[in-house]
């Protein structure tokens, strides 16, 4: 089935392309002196009928982009499902909440003692947490049972001051898909930032 999606999906693409490649073939006659034994009344009589044809064409372009769009996700969402059923499957989400005490630079996170996501963060990014953004840096397969999560967090703390932390956690996997969420937070009483993992 994921090979027929992808099919009709690049048939899709060619299509749209030979929808497109005519509508600029066609502006090029249009620039052709008309010969003289036209009357000049001539080009202006056409113009509607070529006006409507044009947004005929238009409208056909419009409605197959939408019809590439929406094969390439439902493509995507099959691989997804393909990919990491919802029996194995585990994701992992990083948030950021106020962030103030604290400057994010890179999480590492291991997952059974195995390294599963290294990620260096851009101000953009960091931005974006801020505004109250979720990452997702991480989704794949994890069997049923007991797992440990630990994530490093490195960054630049109170007055600026290099600062990494780790969080731990131990969850069990069941035969549902599990979220696993990494929070940055502010902790105003000890002015100091705090880092927990929450099960979704």
């Amino acid at each position: 089935m994921l090979n027929h999606l992808r099919t009709a999906a690049a048939v899709a693409a060619l299509a749209w392309q030979a929808f497109v490649m005519p509508a600029h073939a066609a502006d090029a006659p249009a620039a052709v002196a008309a010969p003289a034994a036209v009357s000049a009344t001539a080009p202006a009589a056409s113009a509607p009928a070529a006006s409507a044809a044009d947004t005929g064409l238009d409208s056909r372009v419009q409605d197959l982009k939408a019809d590439v769009i929406r094969l390439n996700r439902d493509l995507l969402v099959l691989e997804e499902e393909l990919l990491f059923p919802a029996s194995t499957q585990v994701a992992l989400f990083v948030s950021m909440d106020v962030g103030k005490l604290f400057s994010l630079d890179s999480v590492q996170i291991k997952l059974d003692d195995k390294i599963v996501a290294d990620y260096l963060y851009t101000p953009s990014e960091v931005a974006a947490l801020h505004r109250g953004g979720v990452q997702r840096v991480y989704v794949g397969n994890l069997k049923s049972g007991t797992h440990e999560i630990t994530a490093f967090f490195t960054g630049q703390g109170p007055h600026s001051r290099d600062y990494k932390r780790a969080t731990t956690l131990k969850f069990d996997k069941g035969t549902e898909p599990k979220y696993i969420e990494l929070r940055i937070k502010d902790k105003l009483v000890k002015l100091q930032p705090e880092f927990d993992v929450k099960i979704w």
